[in-house]
């Protein structure tokens, strides 16, 4: 049987240890003990600082018997997860990147600093894809991460270790980032809440890879929660400028307690036109469009041009905005190799022969950026039609509307199936260069057992809409349903 401190919001979590009801060393233990029980089936969080947790948990519940309770920052005492990308201190920070095993962390990311001032307590780092580029968390330095529903199935990327234990119950909340869809797809795979804040509004600096130019505003860093309510608090303590991000945008945040979902406009979009949307995520999408409809909003289907253009749209977006840059980023390739190109053509060969210290996805990502240069003419009209787009949208959703669409067109797909089927990330991506605020939210489980959920896309600068509409699609549906741990996988690590 799950604890119940498993089942709590970091929100509640932080008022029981300040009104006494729990202490931060009794919590952080609670979820210590519930990953050391799950992580050797899931492989997601791939480092661990569990000592150093505790530590800080006891130090935390002395504050609490010392101190005015208003004087403790807002989360204090309550555990969390990191994406490996970001830089813990102390910590491994390669991205998956074998050249980098060795490195450690020796300053925290801005944003890990801001959740650390929060009163937040690391427990680890999570795992990714090799340079957090595809949607499978798999590399050469930790192996591969296994959905907590199943196993046998995907948890998605590049946060996907970040959705595996959020999913499982091993943190309340996590750090995730999001180019193309990296926050979102691995909580939908997971079951959990994700947000991928508007562009600009929280600084990136701190992780690797990072892009520069105008692609600082397409790479955003937002949290994954089991529980709506904390999305928005997280979003405010990680939001605004810092010195190393010119592209942070300083703009109001808004309340979602003061959204009025009955004055509300819901366009809803069943599918790109490319790519055939499972009839179970049809059918929920469906339902949070009643269940909003029930509240008083006026719900329409809707239509946008160019939808079955987004990976080309995206692509082309991301590629000229690495451009607007007086240091342009690295090439794939160049990555890859550390700062020297790879010949990725030699690394494609060894890869059979079990010889490259790449993987698949990654190799093939570096050879289609290659193909995409050769393309200057398309990928200008790509990106114009990705400018139009901006436009479509920004009209159809005014200042009162939201956009319902699928994350994805399947529900968390075998290991190794997203090669197949190598495209179906543009659900999420065409978001990233639409610089929107997206929220994605659980809507229970399929009768495989698996994750179903819906994006909810708001106006521009308008990241409260989309978070009160998670909280009542969680009112309504229920949010996150937590894995069940009587699953043989999971009774066979008793």
């Amino acid at each position: 049987m799950l604890d119940p401190l498993l089942l709590l919001s970091a929100t509640r979590l932080a008022a029981m240890i300040r009104a006494g009801a729990a202490s931060s060393e009794q919590i952080v233990d609670a979820h210590i003990r519930h990953i050391e029980r799950v992580n050797p089936v899931i492989n997601a969080m791939v480092a661990t600082r569990f000592d150093a947790a505790r530590e800080e948990a006891r130090v935390a519940d002395a504050r609490v018997a010392t101190e005015p309770v208003e004087s403790l920052p807002p989360f204090h005492g309550v555990p969390c997860s990191i994406k490996e990308s970001f830089a813990v201190v102390g910590m491994p920070n390669s991205a998956g990147l074998l050249a980098r095993a060795g490195l450690r962390a020796s300053e925290d990311a801005v944003t890990v600093t801001r959740l650390r001032n929060a009163g937040f307590i690391p427990l680890g780092v999570t795992n990714t894809p090799e340079l957090c580029m595809w949607m499978e968390s798999n590399n050469r330095v930790y192996g591969c991460s296994n959905n907590p529903y199943d196993p046998r199935r995907t948890v998605g990327g590049s946060s996907g270790g970040e959705g595996a234990i959020v999913g499982v119950g091993g943190a309340p909340i996590g750090l995730g980032s999001d180019i193309a869809g990296s926050i979102r797809m691995p909580a939908f795979f997971n079951g959990v809440f994700g947000h991928k804040p508007t562009g600009g509004l929280v600084p990136s600096s701190g992780q690797f890879p990072r892009p520069s130019g105008d692609t600082l505003r397409y790479i955003t860093t937002g949290p994954l929660t089991r529980r709506a309510e904390d999305l928005m608090p997280l979003l405010a303590l990680l939001a605004g400028p810092h010195p190393d991000d010119p592209a942070c945008t300083v703009f109001p945040l808004g309340d979602p307690s003061t959204v009025d979902v009955a004055s509300m406009v819901v366009h809803v979009i069943e599918g790109d036109g490319l790519h055939r949307v499972h009839p179970d995520l049809l059918d929920a999408q469906r339902r949070a469009a009643r269940a909003l409809a029930q509240r008083g909003a006026t719900v329409r289907p809707a239509h946008l041009a160019h939808l079955s253009r987004t990976l080309e749209i995206w692509s082309a977006m991301v590629a000229a905005g690495n451009l607007v840059s007086d240091h342009p980023t690295p090439s794939f390739a160049e990555l890859l190799g550390e700062g020297r190109r790879i010949s990725v053509a030699r690394e494609l060969l060894r890869l059979p022969l079990g010889r490259s210290p790449h993987t698949l996805p990654a190799l093939a990502l570096a050879f289609l950026e290659d193909v995409g240069k050769r393309l200057p003419g398309r990928m200008a009209q790509a990106e114009k039609l990705g400018l139009e787009l901006r436009a479509e949208i920004a009209e159809l959703l005014g200042d009162h509307g939201v956009l319902l669409y699928p994350p994805h067109p399947v529900p968390a797909p075998l290991h190794g199936h997203s090669l197949y089927s190598p495209l179906r990330w543009a659900y999420t991506a065409i978001f990233n260069v639409m610089e929107l605020p997206v929220t994605q939210v659980p809507l229970g489980l399929n009768r495989d057992g698996l994750p179903l959920g819906v994006q909810v896309v708001a106006p521009h600068a308008r990241d409260h809409m989309s978070i009160a509409v998670a909280q009542q699609l969680e009112k309504s549906l229920g949010g996150w349903t937590p894995p069940s741990f009587s699953a043989p996988w999971y009774q066979a690590r008793r």
